[in-house]
């Protein structure tokens, strides 16, 4: 390894602890800083042999590789750390330099645009002019062609993320409050119209579902398209959000459009809070006309939402802008707590469903030894037993049935998830809390008793 001078002591103290994974990111950041690739590419390769998952030698091998010309290399490398590790700003970033040196301009731009989403202190001015010069030119509303992040048919890139369920609540263990709330909100609009009409209510609307992570909110979202067998169409983050001005608002503008034409349809936002955050937090006016133009959209401003249930979920819902509480808006604000006992025993015998069971497992057993764990935990518990199961299972040469202890034992690793996220909203719900709508937490916590003080 040839290297500036100025770095050999770095270098010398390297070869005593050659597996000193600091030392090695840290040495490895200054010789690609200091224009040094070859020598920064043998450090990252030796890195890898002693910490061969670690993103930070990954990502530096690749930049690596990009600076020595070696640019299907790095592409490999990228697209690997990029498997594993989406939300890392910086991979999208390198990613967005090697397509765009590789004469792919769109998806340069797309990947660029992902890097900021997830950053915005990543922004590249040389990157992103070079984008623009080569993005298509721009044609006037009245001309015949779109321009550059203007789809060509509002609805052409969303019927991609369009679907139509096969789930329905029978496939979702518990949350039987929510499940009733979402029925009087579109299912029952559905079946009985007159009745509904009769009283001026029309089908659709808003319901927020917010708690800790991995309590099936999008999986209760998913259910409920497929508990009318109407069409489903989830919007994450990436759908909405773009670089360029303007575009933004009307991703989103074209989503609702999409969903209106489909009606009936559950239009789901999955973390909302990431699109519709409090407008006082928000420094610059791009976040800001975003909000606006959701408040448009969820008001039916220029066309009617009937036939549309808006639902979002969001672990965060004091982060959202307090406009979006305004009846006709998100009115419903439902907690997804983890599942009690009855509802852990019905995703488990849900989870076990299909696979081969010794005649000793008794899911209403193991529910009884997971209390606080989640959905997502319960999942973790069977994974776990499937794999005891399948290690077995290759020595002896033949499927083994998962025994009861397999998950007892599975279920004694897997500590609740959902611990942190309750120590942070129960904070929120004693101490801001107007109105009381985080009394639900205080319930469930046992701080406050239903419908009293």
């Amino acid at each position: 390894m040839s290297a500036d001078a100025t770095l050999q002591p770095l270098l010398d103290a390297l070869k005593f602890s050659p597996d000193n994974l600091p030392l090695r990111q840290h040495l490895g950041g200054l010789l690609r800083q200091t224009g040094q690739p070859q020598p920064a590419e043998d450090l990252y390769r030796e890195g890898l042999r002693y910490h061969p998952t670690d993103p930070t030698l990954q990502l530096g091998l690749a930049d690596a590789y990009f600076a020595l010309g070696k640019t299907s290399a790095a592409f490999v490398v990228v697209e690997e750390l990029l498997g594993q590790h989406d939300d890392l700003g910086p991979a999208h970033l390198l990613h967005a330099r090697l397509l765009h040196a590789s004469q792919q301009p769109d998806a340069a731009r797309e990947a660029y645009a992902q890097a900021l989403r997830l950053d915005p202190g990543l922004a590249d001015t040389t990157l992103a002019n070079e984008l623009q010069a080569n993005a298509p030119r721009r044609v006037p509303a009245s001309g015949p062609a779109p321009g550059f992040g203007e789809p060509a048919s509002p609805a052409a890139p969303a019927l991609l993320g369009l679907e139509k369920p096969r789930i329905t609540f029978q496939d979702v263990g518990g949350m039987e409050a929510v499940k009733e709330e979402i029925r009087l909100k579109i299912i029952h609009p559905l079946h009985f119209p007159d009745l509904y009409k009769a009283f001026g209510k029309a089908s659709g609307g808003g319901l927020l579902l917010y708690g800790p992570p991995g309590c099936g909110k999008t999986y209760l979202a998913r259910a409920t398209a497929g508990e009318v067998q109407a069409n489903f169409l989830s919007v994450g983050i990436a759908e909405i959000l773009d670089m360029w001005l303007g575009n933004s608002e009307k991703n989103l503008h074209q989503l609702f459009e999409l969903a209106r034409a489909q009606a009936p349809c559950v239009l789901f936002f999955d973390e909302v809070d990431a699109l519709a955050a409090n407008r006082h937090d928000l420094r610059q006016s791009a976040g800001r006309t975003v909000i606006n133009q959701f408040l448009e959209e969820l008001d039916g401003v220029s066309a009617s939402n009937e036939g549309v249930l808006i639902m979002a979920a969001t672990n965060a819902p004091w982060h959202l802008d307090p406009a979006f509480r305004r009846p006709g808006r998100f009115d419903k604000i439902t907690l997804v707590t983890p599942p009690d006992e009855g509802a852990r025993a019905s995703i488990l015998e849900i989870l076990l469903k299909g696979k081969p069971l010794a005649p000793d497992v008794k899911p209403a057993a193991v529910a009884a030894r997971t209390a606080g764990l989640s959905g997502a935990d319960l999942k973790a518990v069977v994974d776990g037993a499937v794999d005891t199961r399948l290690r077995l299972s290759m020595r002896a040469g033949r499927p083994l049935p998962i025994e009861q202890s397999d998950l007892l034992d599975a279920a004694k690793l897997v500590k609740p998830s959902t611990k942190e996220w309750f120590a942070t909203a129960r904070n929120y719900a004693l101490y801001s809390n107007e109105g009381g709508l985080y009394d639900e937490i205080l319930v469930y916590l046992g701080v406050k008793k239903p419908g009293g003080l």
